[in-house]
């Protein structure tokens, strides 16, 4: 199966400033099932939010991202809402998001330049920069620049 789950999530950090982590196994090295693109495509469609969305729920919507049959894993995100920022279950850490989602207008997403890669056989580790806006329900608007490496 080519998707993003042949990722083994070690660590990820999407935040305002700072960057994530995670491991590749058995990825294409080019295509759309690439570690690199699959990076951009969770960041610009995944966490994506456009107004006339149906609501986020983690399980659905980022099924190709992340593998909740064996869930385990290190997750940091120093951007996650509420008390806490590491998990050690992507259920758990995509449940997180399902409030500030139903919460917000939209979310939406632009990369910026900056993207790297280092593809090897068994692991692989990108980095990418990206801006976006986070629209409330009132209309309150939460602008954000941020890095995310998934290694």
């Amino acid at each position: 199966m080519k998707s993003l789950k042949h990722l083994i999530a070690v660590t990820i950090i999407v935040s305002a400033s700072t960057p994530a982590m995670a491991v590749s196994i058995g990825c294409p090295a080019s295509g759309e099932d690439a570690p690199l693109a699959l990076h951009k495509h969770w960041i610009t469609e995944g966490w994506e939010k456009r107004e006339s969305d149906p609501d986020f729920v983690f399980a659905e919507k980022m099924t190709r991202y992340y593998d909740l049959e064996d869930p385990v894993g290190v997750f940091y995100d120093n951007f996650a809402p509420g008390a806490i920022q590491l998990f050690e279950n992507s259920a758990v850490y995509g449940a997180n998001w399902e409030g500030l989602q139903a919460d917000a207008k939209s979310v939406r997403h632009a990369l910026t330049e900056g993207h790297s890669e280092l593809l090897g056989e068994r692991v692989s580790s990108m980095t990418i920069g990206f801006v976006g806006t986070l629209t409330r329900l009132d209309g309150t608007v939460l602008p954000f620049n941020g890095r995310s490496q998934l290694g």
